[in-house]
């Protein structure tokens, strides 16, 4: 059984139709949970109490072997604290989504060593898209596959092989929690990180951020995604998200691979934050894959 809740932003009932009859017609059990088009007149879909009881009762139903998270927005951070993790440690399910719910990701793999499934949310089932090989993807890896991910070559890349636990999911998630609870620790891991929306000066910001508290310094590898829907200042900053997201990392000589397909949009494969992958660079082929 899978169980949808949104434990973040408002999401309309309809808009997860697709994805529920796409869920359905994988031979999954789907339970649909009543934050899933509820609002408490604001943001959110639901308020704090009722988002938290909601995700802690899916957390707790044996019956249910995967949460799908509906939408991401913001919200997570403000429950995560008072989630109960006992009965999830005992009985590990997939949580999935993305954006804000690289909260929930960073948490549990820190916390409890449980891996978990930076993927596409309902959302993404839409305008006919439920066949696509980015949603495929989330099918294989809830059904026990292993992710093989190629990308494109960029004159960017950093060629190289590295080996280690894949970390990472939303840029401005990563840095907000930096000296929580749930702050991940990126020492011999593979990074991979995405943004939507941002100014290209709060991008470098975040990375500032990242590089001073030394979570660039050791990685085995680094996996740039897509950073869509970014906005320059007035008085342009002077260089393009591309060059900014390489020179943060010019004094390394990890791999490092741009342009990979995990985004805010339809491109973004199904990765299973917390175990092992293996990053290859090259000039002809770049591949993710699973170990």
């Amino acid at each position: 059984m899978i169980g949808i809740t949104c434990p973040a932003g408002y999401m309309a009932k309809e808009k997860a139709q697709a994805c529920i009859d796409t869920l359905q017609q994988w031979g999954f059990v789907v339970m649909v949970g009543n934050t899933l088009g509820s609002s408490s007149g604001n943001y959110f879909s639901g308020t704090d109490e009722e988002r938290l009881n909601e995700l802690q009762a899916m957390l707790d139903d044996d019956s249910i072997n995967a949460i799908l998270c509906g939408r991401g927005g913001y919200g997570v951070s403000r429950i995560i604290d008072r989630l109960n993790f006992t009965r999830f440690k005992k009985h590990p399910k997939w949580l999935i989504g993305f954006s804000d719910i690289t909260v929930l990701h960073a948490h549990i793999y820190t916390r409890y060593k449980i891996a978990s499934i930076h993927a596409p949310m309902a959302a993404a089932f839409n305008d006919g898209e439920a066949g696509n090989v980015y949603i495929r993807s989330l099918y294989k890896a809830i059904t026990g596959k292993k992710g093989n991910y190629p990308c494109t070559p960029h004159l960017l890349n950093r060629q190289g092989v590295a080996t280690g636990e894949l970390v990472g999911g939303n840029l401005s998630l990563l840095t907000h929690l930096v000296g929580t609870a749930s702050d991940i620790d990126t020492k011999n891991k593979i990074l991979f990180i995405e943004d939507i929306g941002e100014l290209i000066y709060s991008t470098d910001r975040m990375l500032q951020q990242l590089l001073r508290c030394g979570k660039l310094d050791k990685l085995a590898g680094l996996v740039i995604g897509g950073f869509t829907d970014v906005r320059d200042t007035e008085r342009p900053f002077g260089k393009t998200i591309d060059e900014v997201l390489a020179d943060i990392v010019e004094g390394y000589d990890y791999p490092v691979c741009h342009h990979f397909p995990v985004s805010h949009g339809k491109e973004n494969y199904a990765l299973k934050v917390g175990l092992v992958y293996q990053l290859t660079v090259t000039g002809r082929k770049v591949q993710l894959k699973e170990m």
